[in-house]
C-alpha cells in the first residue's frame, strides 16, 4: 500500500463525484429527506420517533453508500478504467482504500446534515453528545461502502450490482433490531444478528442516544463497525477483479 497512490484514487473519486450532482445529491440530501420522511410520519407520535429516529441514522447512509459504491466501482471494471489503473504501480488495496477515503469525507458531510437535520429542525431527542452520534453515522456511512466494494466482486453488470442490495442488507435491516429489538429475536435469528455489521452499526447510534457514550457499550459497538469496515476492505482487495467478464 503506498500512501500517495491511494490519496490520487481518492482525489480521482472525489473529482468524478463533483461533476456527478445527482450522486452527490443522492448521497447528502437523500438521508435527511427519508428521516424526514419518518419524522412526518411519526408526527402524532414524537416518541416513536425518537425511538426509531436514531437507528435509521444508522440504517438509511449505510443503504445509500452500498448501493452508490458498488455500482461505481462496477463501472470502473466493466468500462475497463480498473485494468488500466492497475497498469500502473498500483495495487488493490491501494484502490480500496482511495474509494473508502473518498466515500468517508462524503460521509462526513452526509452526517454533519442528516444529523443536524434531526437534532436541531426534527427535535430528534436523545441524551448522548451530538458529536458522538455524528461520529457513529459516519462510521456507518464507510461501513455501507466498504460492503458495497466487497459486494462488487460478485457482480457482472450494473443491474446485478444493484441487486446485492436485497441479498446483502435487506436481511441486516430486518435483524439489526429496527423492527424487533434483538433480544426479541427468536434464538437462531438472534445468533444470526449477531454476525452481521448493521447490528453493532444500529447498537451503537442507539446506545449514544440513550446516553450510553462511547465510554460505555456504544465505544465497543462502534469499534466492531470500525472492525467489520477493514475486514471487508480486506476481502473486498482479495476478491477484486480487475476486469468483467
Amino acid at each position: 500500500m503506498t500512501p500517495r497512490i491511494t490519496f490520487a484514487v481518492a482525489a480521482r473519486v472525489l473529482a468524478q463525484l463533483r461533476r456527478d450532482h445527482r450522486t452527490v445529491a443522492m448521497l447528502i440530501v437523500l438521508p435527511a429527506l427519508l428521516v424526514s420522511l419518518m419524522w412526518w410520519m411519526f408526527t402524532d407520535s414524537p416518541s416513536t420517533f425518537d425511538r426509531v429516529g436514531g437507528p435509521l441514522l444508522a440504517v438509511f447512509p449505510a443503504i445509500i453508500m452500498f448501493i452508490v459504491t458498488s455500482v461505481a466501482t462496477l463501472r470502473e471494471r466493466s468500462s475497463g478504467t480498473l485494468s488500466r489503473l492497475f497498469t500502473m504501480p498500483m495495487g488493490k488495496l491501494d484502490f480500496l482504500l482511495g474509494y473508502a477515503l473518498a466515500f468517508a469525507l462524503i460521509a462526513v458531510v452526509q452526517a454533519a446534515v442528516v444529523v443536524s437535520i434531526s437534532l436541531y429542525a426534527l427535535g430528534l431527542d436523545i441524551r448522548g453528545a451530538a458529536w458522538q452520534l455524528g461520529v457513529v453515522a459516519v462510521l456507518d456511512g464507510v461501513l455501507g461502502t466498504a460492503l458495497g466494494l466487497f459486494a462488487s466482486a460478485f457482480a457482472s453488470t450494473e443491474f446485478q450490482a444493484v441487486q446485492m442490495m436485497p441479498a446483502v442488507m435487506i436481511p441486516q435491516i430486518l435483524l439489526c433490531g429496527l423492527l424487533v429489538p434483538r433480544d426479541a429475536l427468536p434464538g437462531v435469528l438472534h445468533a444470526v444478528s449477531d454476525v452481521l455489521p448493521l447490528s453493532y452499526a444500529v447498537d451503537a447510534v442507539a446506545g449514544v442516544a440513550a446516553g450510553n457514550g462511547f465510554g460505555s457499550g456504544a465505544g465497543t459497538d462502534a469499534l466492531v463497525v470500525l472492525a467489520f469496515i477493514l475486514g471487508a476492505l480486506a476481502l473486498g482487495a482479495a476478491t477484486l477483479k480487475r476486469r468483467t467478464p
